[in-house]
């Protein structure tokens, strides 16, 4: 028994096979081209890819149902320089946001698909603007986009845009969402800042900026689901000035220098409890590294896969898939991985109830009971998915004596 946590009367458990952070990539089936982002579902099954092809203007975006290992080319626009992509929690609705349109020169979309990418649509966003990122609520509903003409913001699916004029309004770069959608980080040229009413209203973090970075360096950040881990740096300049990786505990109220090696980051990703990070760097010739993290940026792990030109990195709720395109300037590749699926059980006590809850797995497991640890049986109740934490929940009845609990794969 690895651990179990008491709750009078009821006892909890979880038995868990510990296993390390495995470094086993593997090269997918899509096509080597220039890809430019990915995003996944919270159990990251499926995934969504986009090609910003600067050269031959066929951009295409693709989407994968089995974590990867198949890739099907959608019926999008290719004529777009696709430059962000988000995805709702259960994968089944996408947006994807264009910087501007490669056959004609004109200004960018942004564009979305509520059926897993088989079929998109035109949005309301202005086509009079250069879009550079976009992020999603976990449900899909809700949206944050990065313009040259600042960030707007959509809670119906691109129907209705609010431009948040109290925004900063300079040198906008990526943002990222929680998954309820009310809390924003957004990078500008120098400075992270956040909001916590759906970008209402913004303040800056304190995220230190080295003296040397160029005027181009941009920061990168990503953070835990709840807002409270980040993890950040600086895609630096064109010098390649290397730099750390700084993580947050607090909201970026404070942050700290990370033990990993400087680098030339060109992206981040954190998994929902922010326990796992990923960062991606690359070197004057365009190839570089990955690096995992397991201890919330503590010790940093360098991986096994491929030097690529990397762009982008994601992870699924529970940081146990990860997937990487490459391609900015070197036709890319995608690669993914998977490790050993450790969840943990948390246990609350609402009114007269157990509640039992878990981060959304990237593997299908059961909830299950015993009396005498000897005989387990599944639980009926069914869990529910909270957007706000992506946390699967189960609320229990007392039942008038001890019991225990696990999570077994199915």
């Amino acid at each position: 028994m690895k651990a179990i946590k008491t709750l009078l009367p009821v006892l909890a458990s979880l038995i868990v096979a510990e296993g390390a952070f495995a470094q086993t990539w593997t090269q997918t089936s899509a096509p080597t081209n220039y890809w430019s982002c990915v995003a996944g579902s919270a159990d990251g099954t499926k995934l969504v890819a986009a090609i910003d092809d600067g050269y031959t203007g066929m951009n295409n975006i693709y989407t994968s149902t089995n974590s990867g290992t198949t890739w099907m080319l959608t019926s999008a626009p290719t004529n777009y320089s696709w430059d962000a992509v988000a995805s709702s929690a259960d994968g089944n609705k996408l947006v994807v946001a264009a910087f501007s349109s490669v056959k004609t020169g004109s200004k960018g979309a942004i564009f979305v698909s509520t059926n897993s990418g088989t079929t998109w649509a035109l949005t309301s966003a202005a086509t009079t603007n250069y879009w550079i990122s976009v992020a999603s609520s976990a449900d899909g509903n809700k949206w944050a986009a990065v313009s040259d003409g600042g960030i707007y913001t959509t809670t119906n699916l691109g129907a209705t845009w609010t431009h948040q004029t109290s925004a900063p309004n300079f040198g906008w770069g990526s943002i990222i969402s929680s998954p309820d959608g009310t809390r924003l980080l957004v990078q500008t040229s120098a400075h992270i800042y956040r909001s916590t009413d759906s970008g209402a209203t913004w303040t800056p973090t304190t995220l230190p900026i080295p003296t040397w970075l160029g005027v181009s360096s941009q920061p990168v950040i990503a953070s835990s689901a709840d807002g409270t881990k980040l993890v950040a740096t600086f895609n630096t300049d064109q010098n390649f000035n290397a730099c750390p990786i700084f993580i947050s505990t607090n909201l970026g109220t404070t942050w700290s220098a990370t033990s990993t090696l400087s680098n030339h980051w060109t992206c981040v990703a954190s998994s929902a409890d922010g326990t796992k990070f990923v960062a991606a760097a690359v070197n004057s010739q365009n190839i570089g590294p990955i690096y995992t993290s397991t201890n919330s940026g503590a010790t940093w792990t360098s991986n096994t896969v491929p030097n690529q030109d990397w762009t982008c990195v994601a992870f699924s709720a529970d940081g146990n898939k990860l997937v990487a395109v490459s391609g900015r300037y070197i036709l890319g590749q995608i690669f993914t991985t998977s490790f050993t699926p450790n969840p943990s059980i948390n246990i609350t006590r609402s009114s007269s109830n157990l509640g039992l809850s878990w981060l959304v797995p990237s593997t299908n497991f059961v909830l299950q009971q015993s009396a005498d640890l000897a005989s387990w049986s599944n639980v009926t109740n069914l869990p529910l998915l909270n957007l706000t934490n992506l946390q699967n929940q189960v609320a229990l009845p007392p039942s008038g004596s001890s019991g225990f609990y696990r999570l077994k794969t199915q």
